[in-house]
């Protein structure tokens, strides 16, 4: 069985089945004016809303059997054959954090020295990754594979990051971040999702390196001076647009070209 899953189901089903999950949470939120955290909207509960959309439509076309296939897509480890690739998984955004925080301290930005500590650290790495699995078991387990086979690969990362960026548009106006600071975010969400989709054909399709990577960015933010507050998409942004360009660039846009590389990464060859 194809545990992509998705290849004989619908896609626009699946966009608005999520659409349809999160609302409650939106509304919960609209009426409440409730926050989870510092410029976390209520609606960020909704992050299992992708997993559970694919999970409905799986059981409607495999049953049981499909359920279980994607829900062990979790741990799919064995499918980064390369582990190298574990290096940009989980280094790509805390070193693209990093360098926009000495882009801001240059700029004359007064950002505070970060205080990291160990164990409320390690405990939000497993929260995120938690919430990080409820997306990329919807994203990338069932949506990414039937988009990269109608858009390719750039098309698909494209068109899969706007939509993931617009999916959070009403929860980022609850949390009242500014039509400014949720343009440059989107530039930033967008530029993450076409290097996880290159990540994604080099690591087998692996949905677990997919979770991981997902988890860096939320905490990565987090980690930021203080719980986020000093973190600016109009440097953070735009850097990541250059590490995706450079992607872009050195493996080239389309699908047949990523997959030869992706086999080549499995195979040794």
């Amino acid at each position: 069985m194809n545990t992509s899953t998705s290849s004989n189901g619908s896609l626009l089903a699946f966009f608005v089945l999520v659409v349809v999950l999160i609302i409650p949470f939106w509304g919960f939120g609209a009426i409440t004016g409730l926050q989870l955290g510092p410029g976390i909207p209520v609606a960020a509960l909704g992050a299992f809303c992708p997993m559970l959309a694919a999970l409905i439509l799986v059981y409607r076309e495999n049953k049981r059997a499909g359920v279980v296939a994607l829900l062990k897509r979790s741990f799919d480890v064995k499918r980064i054959k390369d582990k190298r690739w574990y290096a940009p998984l989980l280094l790509i955004l805390p070193v693209a954090t990093v360098l926009s925080f000495w882009v801001l301290r240059l700029s004359g930005v007064a950002v505070p020295a970060p205080r990291i500590a160990i164990v409320p650290t390690l405990a939000l790495c497993v929260a995120a990754f938690i919430l990080a699995l409820g997306e990329e078991l919807g994203w990338s387990g069932y949506a990414i594979d039937p988009m990269q086979a109608r858009w390719g690969a750039l098309g698909a990362s494209l068109l899969l990051g706007l939509i993931w960026a617009v999916y959070h548009y009403i929860g980022l106006v609850q949390a009242h971040r500014s039509v400014e600071w949720i343009a440059w975010w989107t530039l930033a969400t967008v530029a993450l999702r076409v290097i996880m989709v290159w990540l994604f054909n080099n690591t087998g399709r692996s949905v677990f390196g997919m979770a991981l990577i997902h988890m860096t960015a939320n905490v990565s933010w987090q980690l930021f001076p203080i719980q986020g507050s000093y973190f600016d998409y109009r440097v953070f942004g735009p850097i990541l647009a250059v590490v995706a360009a450079i992607v872009v660039i050195v493996w080239g846009p389309g699908m047949q070209g990523w997959h030869q590389r992706t086999s080549r990464a499995l195979t040794g060859h």
